[in-house]
């Protein structure tokens, strides 16, 4: 018995579920079709899953767009069961957004959500993005929810100092005092 090795070929992909949130088919045009959540920065292995999730929906995409900046490396080219997918980028397009093309049905723009995202900002975005006939762009949405984080994070601290302070008041001048130094009220209480 004979054993032959192909060692030009690769070795077979797992791909991962594509976390995708797409708007419900309505006359409402918005700015975006949805979002997309990638699990890492590499096209070569996301977009197959992508594709794949998007031709049951939306039919064959056959191109891609993408801003550089947020992609360590663009291939020109990306095989998707058994045919290629074109990968271009633009500079001038919005940089937390993918554009995917296909002949025959149109164009979709996607919110891309960082990889890196914590989930329930990504859960926040993805939401955000499907909303029929929004006209908030990706730029736009990704901003928001920074300030949205940021805001979720200091009220995070704030707690968590007033817990650590056991629940104190503060003087203005940053010291905690107890009830005792309260001023009294007109019926006597603290």
């Amino acid at each position: 018995m004979t054993t032959t090795l192909d060692r030009a070929a690769k070795p077979a992909v797992v791909l991962r579920p594509a976390r995708l949130s797409l708007t419900p088919k309505t006359a409402l045009a918005g700015r975006l079709d949805g979002a997309w959540w990638p699990y890492s920065r590499d096209l070569e292995a996301e977009l197959p899953a992508l594709a794949a999730a998007l031709d049951e929906t939306w039919g064959r995409v056959t191109r891609v767009t993408v801003n550089p900046s947020r992609w360590p490396v663009v291939p020109r080219t990306v095989a998707v069961d058994g045919r290629v997918l074109h990968v271009g980028w633009f500079t001038e397009q919005d940089p937390d957004k993918l554009i995917l093309l296909s002949y025959t049905v149109g164009r979709w723009d996607l919110l891309v959500i960082p990889p890196g995202t914590e989930p329930a900002a990504a859960a926040r975005l993805m939401a955000a993005a499907a909303i029929p006939g929004s006209v908030l762009a990706a730029g736009v949405l990704m901003a928001n929810e920074t300030v949205i984080g940021r805001g979720i994070r200091d009220t995070g601290r704030r707690e968590a100092a007033w817990e650590d302070e056991g629940g104190a008041c503060m003087s203005p001048f940053g010291e905690p005092f107890g009830r005792s130094a309260l001023p009294l009220s007109a019926n006597g209480w603290r």
